[in-house]
């Protein structure tokens, strides 16, 4: 796996691809066989694999639970972990930065009257900082009346519209409801993976407000009271919870010793076959799994770019 997967966008073809990256580089980010590609290939995938299994064993996922993991290294250009990465998965409120994407895509297609004013920033904030159910469902009807007015739908093609090739497993058909009881609306752990390299690299519009709108402080899982993780990391996140669903995808952004910037991706989904009757303790037992994990991530991180 690697950086051209992360590129979901009309108008790059394989041959400017090439003669941008260079023939044998280019060739295996675009999947090329390449003799020594195994070899290269970094273990932190076989290591994430041994954490699950312990992990399982030891019940803190069980056997009715399916999950998904991708990391992907920005220095690097490499996808170091993609586990049932094209896998469609309940989305929960994960899905609310697609939902503010949607909303900046409207707004900046010709002939627009959609305004990004003070209190549509605020019910943004409400969605995605406080995971506001009711701040969602304003800011995708908003999305539906400038797009044809027929739901839920709307968010979803208008994201495909814009990039296809980004938001290839998302399903979106429902709103979230005032109980977060949402389990129909979907996208795999590829479809964020792509998203945040796209927002990483200012490929879609207004990419700086959704980062910050996703840096206000919150209460992830793959960042706070994880193992070894540092209290200054800058996190760019959402997390995703019911009672059949533990999620959190986020961009990681550390240094290393000499000051330079070392982001990577984190997205972990652990999906239940049917809902929980104990959601508080489903729900921390689960989130403590994901910490367990993201804390494997980041000591191979603080190890292959000797971080601050």
């Amino acid at each position: 796996m690697s950086g051209q997967q992360e590129i979901g966008f009309r108008g790059i073809d394989r041959r400017e691809f090439i003669a941008t990256f260079g023939g044998a580089a280019a060739a295996l980010l675009l999947g090329a066989s390449m003799p020594s590609q195994a070899a290269r290939r970094p273990t932190l995938q076989s290591q994430l694999v041994r954490l699950v299994k312990r992990q399982r064993a030891e019940g803190l996922i069980r056997s009715d639970e399916k999950t998904s993991w991708s990391v992907y290294d920005f220095t690097g250009a490499k996808k170091l972990v993609s586990i049932n990465e094209e896998v469609p998965r309940q989305a929960a409120s994960m899905l609310k930065p697609f939902v503010a994407q949607a909303f900046f895509y409207t707004m900046k297609e010709r002939g627009s009257k959609l305004r990004y004013t003070g209190a549509v920033r605020d019910s943004m904030e409400a969605m995605i900082r406080n995971s506001s159910n009711t701040a969602t469902t304003e800011i995708m009807q908003i999305v539906s009346r400038h797009n044809g007015g027929n739901g839920p739908k709307d968010v979803e093609r208008v994201l495909k519209r814009h990039a296809p090739g980004v938001f290839q497993q998302t399903s979106i058909v429902e709103y979230i409801p005032a109980n977060g009881r949402t389990y129909r609306n979907l996208a795999s752990a590829h479809d964020y993976s792509r998203f945040l390299w796209a927002l990483w690299n200012n490929r879609m519009p207004n990419s700086h407000e959704v980062r910050e709108l996703m840096a206000l402080p919150n209460h992830d899982r793959i960042t706070k009271r994880v193992a070894g993780m540092p209290s200054n990391i800058k996190v760019y996140d959402k997390t995703g919870s019911t009672a059949m669903l533990c999620g959190n995808m986020g961009i990681i952004e550390c240094y290393d010793r000499r000051g330079r910037p070392r982001p990577y991706t984190f997205i972990g989904i652990i999906e239940k076959s049917s809902r929980t009757n104990y959601y508080g303790t489903w729900i921390t037992n689960r989130s403590n799994a994901m910490r367990e994990v993201s804390s494997l991530v980041y000591s191979y991180m603080r190890q292959q770019h000797q971080l601050a």
